[in-house]
């Protein structure tokens, strides 16, 4: 593909999976004042949040693992629609709990199948350093995307109604259908698999790509649970410092500064693996942030002013790797299995991002609870653990790089998951 089709198709889909992101978090941002209004229990309105994520585990494997037999433009413009409707249905019909569970689970669906349909268009047709920078760009829009969800729907619902927050991100997702419509052409896959659907034996026996998705699954854990408890352990440790309520930032400013830093990283994380190497990048950007979460969890106990450093510091650290890994995975995929690898790589993802806050809060709890200052040090200790699973992944199974990353390996040829479509398993790559 000509470099100027690459940077519009890049640009094209990136656009549109910020606009399909606008309505991530917008339940997040009203869960309070809904739950008030329909007299909701905490546990009510907690499932309502839940339904998002359920409604994506449940088509994810089913809508990515097709686009290794339709044309991923096709799925991702059904899923859009399908997204649309879910935030258009919360907006126009949703009164209550099995309204906004139906709804909810809708756009969670319908987010299943437009962000790594979408990142398979963008594999599809670019390859090598353009397919690197591509995905490293297309993953950063995703925070993008999720930051811009808070800030609009906390615009919206003081200018205007709850409603109102549901219904603009169903517009910006038509928008969105839209530009992929008139910019992104085609794509049917060019190697079928001859095995049956959510069949992922191949994939798992592809140990080069299911490595980088083992490094993912540590990744999600460490950035999620620290995305579900950062705000009280800043509240935690700005108690016990005795912090005055002015002149210092309140912990969600904090914690909504450390999410926007850390939408850079991303790119400049895979260009490093580009220049320098993937593995080599990857083992020393989630090492730092081990480190720096664990001294996260010891220093920033008892100082908020080193807690507010270091938690800006992780912010970056923890999302710098995730284009790299992603792209790891899905570079060293077998062509016909590429759905099914994302398939794979996005549930062990989110079973991270899952068990993570949990696991992080069990720990708290049996450390002695949050009251207790060692207790997060406890808790920040084994999430930095857990975080090592992925650069010791690393170095014992030593997956192959991507052609192109590192200097030395500048100009060789196909790499290892040529479109030859020979497993990766069954050569021996790397």
């Amino acid at each position: 593909m000509p470099a100027s089709s690459a940077r519009r198709l890049t640009v094209v889909l990136c656009a549109a999976e910020v606009l399909t992101m606008l309505g991530f978090s917008t339940f997040a941002v009203l869960l309070a004042p809904l739950r008030d209004l329909w007299g909701l229990s905490n546990a009510q309105a907690g499932l309502i949040g839940g339904a998002f994520f359920a409604g994506y585990t449940i088509a994810v494997p089913v809508l990515v693992s097709l686009t290794d037999r339709v044309d991923p433009r096709r799925i991702w413009v059904a899923s859009a629609l399908l997204a649309a409707t879910g935030n258009a249905g919360f907006a126009m019909l949703a009164d209550g709990l099995a309204t906004a569970l139906l709804f909810h689970a809708l756009a969670g669906a319908g987010l299943a199948g437009t962000y790594m349909p979408g990142l398979r268009l963008l594999a599809d047709s670019l390859e090598g350093r353009a397919q690197s920078r591509a995905v490293a760009l297309y993953t950063a829009s995703f925070g993008v995307g999720t930051a811009s969800s808070y800030l609009l729907a906390d615009w919206i619902l003081r200018a205007a109604t709850w409603r109102l927050a549901f219904g603009v991100p169903a517009i910006a997702t038509l928008l969105a259908t839209a530009l992929v419509l008139l910019w992104v052409r085609p794509e049917p896959p060019r190697i079928r698999p001859p095995t049956r659907l959510l069949d992922f034996r191949p994939v798992l026996r592809n140990r080069h790509s299911v490595t980088w998705s083992l490094a993912y699954f540590a990744h999600s854990w460490e950035l999620y649970a620290v995305r579900s408890w950062l705000i009280a352990f800043l509240a935690s440790a700005a108690a016990a410092s005795q912090v005055p309520g002015s002149g210092w930032p309140a912990p969600a400013q904090v914690a909504f500064g450390a999410s926007v830093l850390g939408i850079f990283p991303i790119v400049l994380g895979g260009e490093c693996s580009i220049q320098l190497g993937r593995k080599r990048t990857v083992l020393v950007l989630m090492s730092l942030s081990a480190a720096t979460g664990a001294a996260l969890g010891v220093l920033g106990g008892s100082s908020y002013a080193l807690a507010v450093a270091l938690a800006l510091l992780h912010g970056p650290l923890m999302t710098s790797e995730s284009a790299s890994v992603t792209a790891g995975a899905l570079g060293n995929a077998d062509p016909a299995y590429r759905g099914a690898t994302m398939a794979l790589h996005s549930m062990l993802g989110f079973a991270g991002g899952v068990v993570g806050p949990v696991a992080f809060g069990a720990v708290l709890d049996a450390a002695g609870g949050g009251s207790v200052p060692g207790a997060w040090s406890w808790a920040f200790a084994v999430l930095a653990l857990v975080t090592l699973v992925g650069p010791l992944a690393l170095l014992v199974i030593r997956p192959a790089d991507l052609p192109g990353d590192g200097r030395d390996r500048t100009g060789r040829g196909p790499g290892p998951a040529s479109r030859s479509g020979t497993p990766l398993g069954r050569r021996g790559a790397g």
